[in-house]
């Protein structure tokens, strides 16, 4: 049976897009691209370089000047990529809340996000390629052979993120994790360019009540259909 060649994932913040797909790329052999590392990697290049709040051309030159790459390479830290920028590790740092807090703005920059999408096509035209973000169905990849939009209520998610903190031995404060997420929801789905929407031929998945286990089985289920 011939899987598709390219998936497209979109979700949320926390919808579980991320883990599961790494899960579901490793088992059937295909390239996990999380698409929003490498917003975050210019996000975390901007911080750096004190243009957080610069305008756009600044933000796009930035992120045109920027090298980025995403490789498959694992290590013993429970990593799922490695996220290099300008040639440095950056996998953790790009999960700082300093970064978290400045990723949306970053992201809705129209030119920024027209420069990381060639990137992203040029990663998938070697097919067997798992693609995750909020636009990949409906903009990065709009003629991708499977679509699949992974929802869960903001409450489930907030619940996550905050586990996921402590269990990165960070501290996590579940009320401000949800306002922060709340935020997040509006900035991506109301900004002007690429909206987070789900593409009109996309399989819709609510995550909410799901484990880990349970939304793995049904994304596979998709793509063996």
């Amino acid at each position: 049976m011939a899987l598709p060649r390219t998936i497209a994932i979109d979700g949320p913040a926390s919808s579980g897009k991320s883990s599961v797909s790494f899960a579901v790329a490793q088992d059937l052999h295909y390239l996990f691209v999380d698409t929003g590392a490498f917003y975050r990697g210019v996000t975390l290049a901007a911080i750096r370089a004190e243009l957080t709040n610069a305008h756009e051309a600044a933000l796009v030159a930035l992120a045109e000047h920027c090298t980025l790459d995403i490789t498959p390479d694992l290590d013993t830290d429970g990593r799922q990529y490695t996220l290099l920028l300008d040639s440095e590790d950056v996998t953790w740092e790009i999960r700082q809340p300093s970064v978290e807090s400045h990723v949306s703005r970053i992201a809705a920059v129209g030119g920024v996000r027209e420069v990381l999408n060639r990137k992203y096509r040029t990663l998938a035209e070697h097919g067997c390629v798992i693609m995750v973000g909020r636009d990949i169905g409906t903009v990065v990849l709009p003629n991708a052979d499977l679509k699949i939009y992974l929802d869960a209520s903001v409450e489930a998610r907030a619940t996550r993120r905050s586990l996921q903190r402590v269990a990165a031995g960070e501290q996590a404060d579940y009320d401000e994790i949800l306002a922060a997420m709340r935020q997040r929801d509006a900035l991506d789905s109301q900004r002007a360019v690429a909206p987070l929407t789900q593409a009109a031929d996309a399989h819709y998945l609510d995550t909410s009540h799901l484990d880990v286990d349970g939304v793995i089985k049904a994304i596979k289920q998709l793509i063996v259909a």
